[in-house]
C-alpha cells in the first residue's frame, strides 16, 4: 500500500515541496521534472487516469507564490516557532528512544504548510545538535528541518521536521509484502552516500548510521529511480571537529550503538568520516539482510567489541550479489585509512547500479530465447530455466535459497533450478520474470 500525503504545497509524484510547479490537463499541479518524465513514459494522469500532454503543461504561479510565502515565513521568524501558537503536538509520542522522542504535529498559523512531526531531544547538547539539523537540512537527501519550537523544558529542544510518509527503511524492510530488491536498495544506498558526503564536506560526523535513521519518502519496488530516502538523526554531531574540545564525561559506548561501530571507535574513541563509513557498511548489510540486527547471534556488547577489534566482520547476506558484497567489504576494512570516502563510495555505487542493471537486462533478454518450462504440482514446486543463480535474486522474491537445488548444464551458462514458491502472488511475480 502506498502512502501519499495530501497538501497543496506537496507534489503528488515526488512527495516533496514544489520547486517548479506546473498545472496539467487533469487540473492537478505537479513538479515539472516529475510530470514531464511521467508523461514521456506514456503514463496517464496519476490522479484521474486521463491522457496528459506535455504541450499543455503551464506554470502554476499561485502555488509558486505560496511556496515562496512559506519559505519567507520561516526566515521571518528566524526558524523559531511557539508551541500551541504556531504548531501543536499530540500528547503521546509515536516513537521514543534514549534521549529522543517523536510526536505528530500540526501547523496552526500555516494551514497550507507541509505535514510535520516534532522531534524532542534531551541533553545539554540538544541546542547545538539542533543547529546542525537546521543548517544542513537543505540537501535533497537530508531530512528537512523547518526550525525550533519553544518553549521546552531545560536541557531539551524540539525541532519541527518534514513528515516521511513511508516511515524508516527499517519499517519498510520489516514489511514482508514490500521488501525492496537489491537494485532498489543500491539506489537508496547511493542517495545516503550522497548525503553523507555532504556532511563530511561540512566536517560533520553522523555517528548513528542505521536503517532506522534512513527515512523513506517514496517507494517503488519496480523502478529504482522513483525511490527517495533521506538521512536523519545526527546522533554524534558533538564529535564534529567543531565540538571536539567539549567534554561531557560520557564514553563512546554511551553514545553510539556498538553493533555498528568501527574498530578504531571502539578501541580509541576515534570518530571520523571513516568510522561513519564502517557504519555505512553495517547499514548496507542490515538492509540486504532484511532488517536483521547486526551480530544478532551475540548478546553482549563486550563480545561484539572483541570480535570487531580482532578484525572479524559480518558474513555476506544470502540475497546479496557478489558484486555488491565486494563494494560493502571496502567499507568495513579494518584499517580506516584504506576505507573509501563517501564521495568515492557514491561513485562505486553508481558503477554497481549500471553493472547490475545491464546484468538484469542481459539475463532477461537471454531468457526470452529459451522455451519456458513451468510445472506446478501439489507442493507448488516450480521447475524452470535460469541464467545464473543471481537471477533468482533479481526477481525480487524472498526465497530461501538453502531450500532450492541448482544444477549447471555442462558447457553452457544455463542453470536448472527447483524452487518452492510460498504462495500464488509470489508465483505470479516469478512467472513475470521467467
Amino acid at each position: 500500500m502506498e502512502h501519499y500525503i495530501t497538501n497543496s504545497l506537496i507534489c503528488p509524484l515526488t512527495q516533496q515541496l514544489f520547486s517548479v510547479p506546473v498545472l496539467a490537463d487533469d487540473g492537478y499541479t505537479y513538479e515539472q521534472s516529475a510530470i514531464v518524465a511521467w508523461i514521456q513514459e506514456k503514463h496517464p494522469s496519476p490522479k484521474t487516469g486521463q491522457a496528459l500532454s506535455l504541450s499543455s503543461l503551464r506554470p502554476n504561479h499561485s502555488i509558486k507564490n505560496l511556496i515562496e510565502e512559506f519559505e519567507n515565513s520561516l526566515r521571518t521568524v528566524d526558524y523559531r516557532f511557539k508551541l500551541d501558537v504556531d504548531v501543536r503536538k499530540e500528547r503521546n509520542a509515536i516513537f521514543h528512544v534514549n534521549t529522543k522522542s517523536i510526536y505528530r504535529a500540526q501547523w496552526i498559523t500555516r494551514p497550507n504548510a507541509p505535514p510535520t512531526i516534532l522531534l524532542k531531544m534531551n541533553g545539554v547538547r540538544a541546542q547545538r545538535e539542533a543547529s546542525f539539523c537546521v543548517q544542513l537540512s537543505r540537501h535533497p537527501h537530508i531530512i528537512r528541518t523547518y526550525g525550533m519550537v519553544e518553549p521546552t523544558p531545560q536541557d531539551s529542544i524540539m525541532l519541527l521536521q518534514e513528515y516521511a510518509p513511508e516511515g524508516s527503511l527499517h519499517d519498510l524492510l520489516d514489511d514482508q509484502s514490500r521488501v525492496p530488491d537489491e537494485l532498489i536498495l543500491i539506489e537508496m544506498f547511493s542517495q545516503i552516500a550522497d548525503a553523507m558526503a555532504y556532511l563530511a564536506y561540512n566536517r560533520v560526523i553522523h555517528g548513528d548510521l542505521a536503517c532506522r535513521n534512513i527515512l523513506v519518502f517514496r517507494f517503488n519496488k519496480y523502478k529504482p529511480e522513483d525511490n527517495l530516502v533521506k538521512l536523519t538523526d545526527f546522533g554524534l554531531t558533538r564529535h564534529s571537529s567543531i565540538y571536539m574540545s567539549v567534554n561531557n564525561g560520557s564514553t563512546v559506548n554511551d553514545c553510539i550503538p556498538i553493533r555498528y561501530a568501527s574498530p578504531e571507535l571502539i578501541q580509541h574513541q576515534k570518530c571520523s568520516e571513516k568510522s561513519d563509513m564502517f557504519s555505512m557498511g553495517v547499514t548496507m548489510w542490515e538492509a540486504l539482510s532484511k532488517a536483521t540486527i547486526p551480530w544478532s547471534n551475540i548478546e553482549t556488547d563486550k563480545e561484539i567489541c572483541q570480535r570487531v577489534t580482532s578484525g572479524e566482520i559480518l558474513s555476506k547476506p544470502i540475497m546479496c550479489s557478489d558484486e555488491t558484497w565486494l563494494v560493502i567489504l571496502t567499507t568495513m576494512i579494518f584499517n580506516e585509512q584504506e576505507r573509501p570516502t563517501f564521495s568515492q563510495l557514491k561513485r562505486s555505487l553508481t558503477r554497481l547500479q549500471y553493472q547490475l542493471e545491464n546484468l538484469t537486462r542481459s539475463h532477461i533478454e537471454l531468457m526470452a530465447k529459451f522455451q519456458r518450462v513451468l510445472q506446478v504440482d501439489m507442493n507448488q514446486v516450480v521447475v524452470g530455466i535460469a541464467v545464473e543463480q543471481t537471477l533468482v535474486n533479481l526477481s525480487g522474491l524472498n526465497i530461501d535459497q538453502t531450500g532450492a537445488t541448482f544444477r549447471r548444464i555442462p558447457d553452457t551458462n544455463i542453470t536448472v533450478f527447483r524452487l518452492r514458491i510460498p504462495d500464488d502472488n509470489n508465483l505470479k511475480t516469478f512467472t513475470k520474470y521467467y
